[in-house]
Parts: structure tokens; sequence; C-alpha cells
């Protein structure tokens, strides 16, 4: 009987549930050995993963992890926003200074964070401009 590798970090990979992909986006490791980083810099894909060789050219998020995030932050600021008017009424100003950096910090914190999550998804999926070997690689 053929049972699988434990060391193999390939097959283990593919086979993890999808809370477990969501949290390794999350911590933007790599999806194949959940162990190298994705990015160098703020937001630049690496090449390839520096732990197990996994390349990432072929993975190309664009903007579609922004949607989702607009959406979250934008229902998020909102909501507080309508629920101080109602509440204190403050002045114009108060709102500026308290959204403003709420907006900037949410969307540098989640940025990031949902790329790695939308590259995770390509990877378990097999979404990529690359064209997929023979043998699955």
């Amino acid at each position: 009987m053929n049972m699988p590798d434990p060391d193999n970090t390939e097959s283990t990979a593919r086979d993890e549930t999808p809370g477990g992909v969501f949290l390794n986006g999350l911590a933007c490791r790599c999806p194949r050995c959940r162990k190298g980083h994705l990015f160098k810099g703020y937001a630049t894909i690496v090449g390839k993963c520096p732990v197990c060789g996994l390349g990432f050219e072929g993975h190309d998020v664009g903007d579609g992890p922004v949607v989702p995030m607009m959406l979250v932050i934008g229902a998020l600021v909102v909501g507080l926003s309508l629920y101080v008017e109602f509440t204190f009424l403050p002045p114009v100003w108060v709102h500026v200074v308290l959204w403003t950096p709420l907006v900037v910090g949410l969307t540098l914190i989640m940025l990031k964070r949902s790329k790695s999550i939308a590259i995770q998804l390509q990877y378990r999926y097999r979404s990529t401009e690359k064209e997929t070997r023979p043998g699955g690689q």
C-alpha cells in the first residue's frame, strides 16, 4: 500500500483545509512548505521560495485582493463613523482625524495579507498564468 510521505511538504500543503490555507495566507508564508516568506519588501512577491524553491512567476494576483479589502474596510469605517456621528455629534475635523489613520493603517495591514491569501488559493486550486507541466508541477 502506498502511504503518503510525512516529510513530503508538497503533499501535506495540498491536503490542507480552507481554514489552514487562510491562516497560512495571513502569515504570508509559502503555500507549499509553509516556511519561506512570500514577500521581499512590503508587497513585492519573491521570484521563488527561499526554502523549497517553489516559483511564483505565474502567480499574478492583480487587483483581485483589493476589492474584498475595500469592501471590508469601507463597511467597517462607514459603520463606525455613523455610530460616532449619531452618538457624539462631533465636528467634521474629528471624523477626518479618526478615520484617515484607520483607513490607511487597515489598508497597509490587509494589503499584504490579502495578496498572500490570493496566492495561497491560486496554488491550492492551480489557477496561475503559467502553464501546468505534466505531473502537476
